[in-house]
């Protein structure tokens, strides 16, 4: 198995480089539009095709380079059922299998940060049957839980997604092995969690044990603490979030 974390410090934004080299069939999760070169030159280094581009949700802090890869791939798009994307993709259900070789990615139905939020669960069959590690995008983060305010709309209160997101968080994350490793779609410098570590790798168990959102008693206390203190949006977070939605960059001014 191949496997590289690529880190955005401007954006304070993770993605990664994943697959089975022996079939030559890699994937990229949740991709940033500043890296594409990078991805394509890291994957035909190792003689592999790109084949899968995911993104975890849809990204209100910067732009997707999801479509980009997969224009200049081939690649298919997968995004979680509900995504509201305007492009092709594959819906991604709960619990399905994307399959790259002896690498296998399973979507959990992880919202709460997002309406449609999927975690990616990864396993490598030339290692063993048990999954290796987790890629939580922007629900469960180093050192925090995601903010529950940048997809809230009309019918979805800022107050109903935290809730959404405890119970994705204690029924589905908090469900898997503590020794499976944990990574992130952020680390400390992002705009979406307050207390982020910036060391972005850790395991599920040791964010049970040590990170405070997830130190609440209740789901009542653990909304209450995320709708307090929320910090500013993102910098053009709607332009941001129609780019992402149209699969197009947005249009620079001047």
């Amino acid at each position: 198995m191949f496997f590289r974390q690529l880190l955005n410090d401007e954006t304070a934004c993770a993605s990664y480089l994943l697959g089975c080299k022996s079939r030559s069939a890699f994937a990229v999760v949740d991709p940033h539009i500043d890296l594409v070169d990078h991805y394509i030159e890291l994957a035909a280094a190792q003689g592999a095709r790109i084949v899968a581009v995911l993104d975890t949700h849809l990204q209100a802090d910067h732009v997707s380079g999801l479509p980009e890869l997969v224009a200049r791939t081939g690649a298919t798009a997968y995004l979680p059922v509900g995504a509201g994307v305007e492009f092709e993709h594959h819906p991604l259900s709960d619990r399905e299998l994307i399959k790259l070789g002896n690498v296998e990615i399973e979507a959990i139905a992880t919202p709460g940060h997002a309406l449609a939020h999927h975690a990616y669960l990864v396993t490598d069959r030339t290692r063993g049957e048990e999954p290796w590690f987790v890629m939580t995008g922007d629900s469960l983060l180093v050192g925090d839980a995601g903010r529950p305010d940048l997809h809230a709309d009309g019918e979805q209160t800022v107050e109903q997604m935290a809730g959404t997101l405890y119970r994705s968080l204690t029924e589905r994350l908090l469900a898997l092995p503590d020794d499976l490793v944990l990574y992130p779609s952020h680390y400390s410098g992002s705009v979406c969690g307050r207390g982020l570590s910036a060391n972005p790798i850790s395991t599920v168990g040791f964010e049970r044990r040590h990170n405070p959102a997830l130190r609440f008693a209740s789901e009542d206390e653990f909304v209450a603490a995320l709708t307090t203190d929320i910090p500013p949006a993102p910098a053009h977070q709607a332009a941001i979030v129609a780019a992402n939605r149209c699969g197009r960059p947005p249009r620079k001014s001047g």
